[in-house]
């Protein structure tokens, strides 16, 4: 058994956890947490919840250290100090900064003779996997990358951050007229703003509030300045009602040209449409724990990314079985 310990408990961890209990060759061993152990409550019977300050102990313990911490201040520090006791795994998640994190974790987790595979999920993760094999394919082309529609937790921190804001969910939503150029292969130059639009749903404490924090919103950079957004004012009751869950998804699609000529078109597509956006990328990360498991074990050490991982270390199949029923 792979024995699988957990690091912070939000939605991710939730959904680590119940992606362990459906894969028989793991069991969870421990979550950590920087709240007050006894306040929380997880899923599984024979797991314990421990304090952040006692991973320590954990050392011989864990096989995989699954970091569930976010990505603009948890993972950068406990990423590369973690792959100093553990194999790990993250899901770092900011594009720009993913070469300078991983350079942290390799001289971590290589200098410990320890396995640390970062930035794993859907995107970066199943999404990256896909950019690359379909540029591999069809050099003479056009990436495009779409995302929603779906909640972005990200976004909805930042506006429930603004003073006065009870609440908010938004949705990152494809534009349809740019997603069919794309497929037909029209191979369109897109700005950042015909790409996607924001909606937002917001809870404000008081609605003499609305017009300032609208245009806090809207003039947001770095994440709503660059978009079409809309702001749509509504009570906790209707939140809590009506955007409750967190789903998500999205496409990158690959537009190519092939023959002497290159007067042959191609187009090849990746989609998700995830129900529970936490679940799914929890679930990523726990295949790819294994994954880390399996590279230790043949004494290899330092950082990977999607880009190094054979697909045959993320199945608990034997290799005879791959072979005869998947390939």
């Amino acid at each position: 058994m792979i024995k699988i310990g957990i690091c912070g408990y939000g939605n991710l961890a939730k959904g680590v956890e119940s992606a362990v209990m459906h894969n028989e060759d793991m069991e969870l061993v421990a979550v950590f947490t920087r709240r007050n152990p006894s306040d929380v409550k997880i899923a599984t019977k024979n797991a314990a919840v421990y304090s952040m300050d006692d991973i320590a102990k954990f050392k011989d313990k864990i096989d995989v250290m699954v970091l569930c911490g976010g990505s603009a201040t948890d993972l950068p520090a406990q990423t590369p100090e973690l792959a100093k006791m553990f194999n790990v795994v993250d899901s770092f998640d900011t594009h720009a900064k993913i070469y300078e994190h991983f350079q942290n974790v390799e001289e971590a987790a290589r200098n410990a003779r320890k396995i640390a595979i970062i930035s794993t999920g859907w995107d970066p993760g199943m999404f990256s996997l896909n950019r690359l094999i379909m540029e591999s394919i069809l050099p003479m082309g056009n990436d495009y990358t779409f995302w929603g529609k779906g909640v972005s937790q990200g976004h909805s921190d930042a506006i429930r951050r603004i003073e006065g804001v009870v609440d908010a969910r938004q949705y990152t939503v494809p534009v349809e007229e740019a997603l069919r150029s794309v497929r037909n292969a029209e191979n369109p130059e897109l700005t950042t703003r015909q790409k996607h639009t924001r909606e937002c749903y917001v809870v404000v404490e008081d609605p003499s509030m609305n017009e300032r924090v609208e245009k806090e919103i809207k003039e947001m950079p770095n994440y709503f300045a660059d978009y079409d957004t809309t702001v749509n004012f509504i009570s906790l009751d209707e939140l809590k009602k009506n955007h409750n869950a967190i789903p998500h998804g999205g496409f990158v699609i690959r537009t190519g040209k092939t023959g002497v000529n290159l007067d042959t078109n191609h187009v090849i597509e990746y989609s998700l449409k995830l129900e529970s956006n936490p679940e799914f990328t929890g679930s990523v990360l726990t295949a790819y724990a294994r994954a880390a498991y399996n590279l230790n074990k043949r004494h290899e050490c330092g950082c990977r990314t999607v880009f190094d991982i054979a697909p045959r270390d993320l199945s608990n199949k034997t290799y005879e079985d791959l072979l005869k029923h998947k390939l």
